[in-house]
């Protein structure tokens, strides 16, 4: 057996089960409320029936709308509230971090979670078991999941090469996809910061050094580089030109990274994307590891930090690259999911959000998020459906129209931040113009994802799997 490796049955301490925050009390309500915590099933089963709830109000308000007088006015009003805080996000000035450490710099625990990775995981190991940071401060696990490839053989000659690289493999009967697996290897890491990527993940080699300052304020529980597509001088399994859906990734993501910035500089909400995040083990233990009842793991651990009191930061500079989705069925799939875990956080925690345990800043924040992503696609369905049968415009139009301008608006600024150390010419700006409302035409598929997805999960529950992208690696 390798120094490096794991063996199965060595099992491990759960962690309790998101006690800290389930616990829905704050040190001064204690001696007022039960101390037993909430379990898991009591708080998180029930989605449907929310879920159906939540429809059913969002569909009647939208009817109701275009029946009442009043609608048009009401529509007009929210419009003017929304744009004034679009207005607030653009023209906010991002955060300024420190680029050095002050004093030691930490231990990190770098986490992939892998299952059926032999295409890409040997690119990975190689990477990150020779990135920039002092000797023994940093270490490399690889939790195989059960890989049924040549996955476990790569990683069993890798691990003879780095003494930074540990393997653990799960067993058949290993529960909790992702986060199980990230869960079950938490206990055997010593890193005062703990990062995760996915198994395609391409960094540079000073990733932590540019990183890990960014935690020098206590109150940061984690960081989120920004995600991008593989670019051509990434090596032979570069995908960002690809095609339409890759190039749309590509632009979907340069806005995603521009919000995230823009809102953390309002003191709103910055939230995680899976690949790319590093975590304060405190704020991590804290509340109570990865979630293994939701499909997203990183935006349910976006909330639970943040309804902990912890923040998070969100950095464009450096990215980590990963493949691409290069055809619609695929990506169909993929964002289904992420709309039904970001949807389920809103469904899990909504009694907790209401008690603004963010503060009243993030909570305003992450409430006009949601009215833009998720209400309005959900709305859009009896709006146009009311709209035909009155011979009218749909109501909710001007909302509308002033949520696709902020996407227009933000994925031109975040391509635009991309290229900030680039010489700017007209071509570029020409270039990018393009580049924004081809990605704008990409995103249109985000209304029929997220009206489809709320639907869905008022009528039939998700059965909770490992579901990974697939990864083709080099395409030599």
């Amino acid at each position: 057996m390798p120094a490096n490796s794991w063996p199965e049955n060595d099992y491990y301490d759960e962690l309790d089960p998101l006690n800290s925050l389930l616990s829905d009390q704050s040190a001064d309500e204690e001696s007022e409320v039960e101390t037993d915590p909430v379990s898991l099933p009591s708080r998180f089963q029930g989605r449907r029936r929310k879920a159906a709830l939540v429809l059913t109000v969002v569909w009647s308000s939208t009817i109701a709308l275009h029946l009442a007088s009043w609608g048009s006015i009401f529509i007009l009003g929210l419009t003017t509230l929304l744009g004034f805080h679009a207005l607030v996000v653009v023209f906010a000035r991002p955060r300024r971090y420190a680029k050095e450490m002050q004093g030691d710099l930490p231990s990190v625990s770098v986490l992939v979670a892998a299952k059926n990775e032999e295409a890409v995981i040997g690119k990975l190991v190689k990477s990150l078991c020779n990135l920039e940071y002092p000797d023994g401060q940093y270490e490399v696990w690889i939790i195989d999941d059960n890989s049924t490839d040549k996955t476990p053989q790569v990683l069993a000659e890798l691990a003879q090469e780095y003494d930074q690289l540990k393997v653990l493999r799960r067993s058949a009967q290993a529960i909790g996809g992702k986060s199980g697996a990230l869960n079950q290897v938490l206990p055997l890491t010593k890193g005062e910061i703990v990062a995760v990527f996915d198994a395609d993940a391409q960094v540079v080699p000073d990733l932590l050094l540019q990183v890990v300052p960014l935690f020098q304020r206590e109150k940061v529980g984690a960081v989120q580089v920004r995600k991008a597509i593989l670019q051509a001088d990434a090596g032979a399994n570069a995908n960002a030109k690809d095609n339409f859906w890759t190039q749309g990734q590509m632009a979907e993501m340069a806005l995603d990274a521009w919000f995230q910035q823009q809102r953390v500089a309002i003191g709103g909400i910055g939230e995680l994307r899976g690949n790319g995040q590093f975590v304060r083990r405190t704020a991590l233990e804290s509340c109570g590891g990865w979630n293994e009842e939701t499909i997203t793991d990183d935006l349910d651990m976006t909330f639970r930090l943040h309804l902990d009191k912890w923040d998070i930061e969100c950095t464009f500079y450096p990215a980590v690259q990963e493949e691409g989705v290069t055809n619609a069925i695929a990506l169909w799939h993929q964002r289904n999911r992420w709309a039904e875990g970001g949807y389920q956080r809103y469904l899990d925690y909504w009694d907790l959000i209401l008690k603004n345990r963010m503060g009243t800043r993030k909570t305003w924040d992450m409430l006009m998020f949601m009215l833009t992503m998720y209400i309005l696609p959900t709305a859009a369905i009896p709006d146009l459906l009311m709209a035909i049968a009155r011979h009218r415009l749909p109501i909710l139009g001007p909302v509308t129209s002033l949520s696709v301008s902020m996407s227009v608006v933000g994925m031109f600024a975040g391509l635009k931040r991309i290229r900030q150390n680039q010489e700017f010419k007209i071509s570029t700006s020409f270039l990018l113009l393009l580049q924004t409302l081809r990605g704008t035409l990409y995103m249109l598929h985000w209304l029929v994802v997220m009206s489809s997805t709320t639907a869905r999960m008022s009528i039939r529950p998700k059965r909770l799997k490992w579901v990974k992208t697939v990864h083709s690696g080099s395409k030599e």
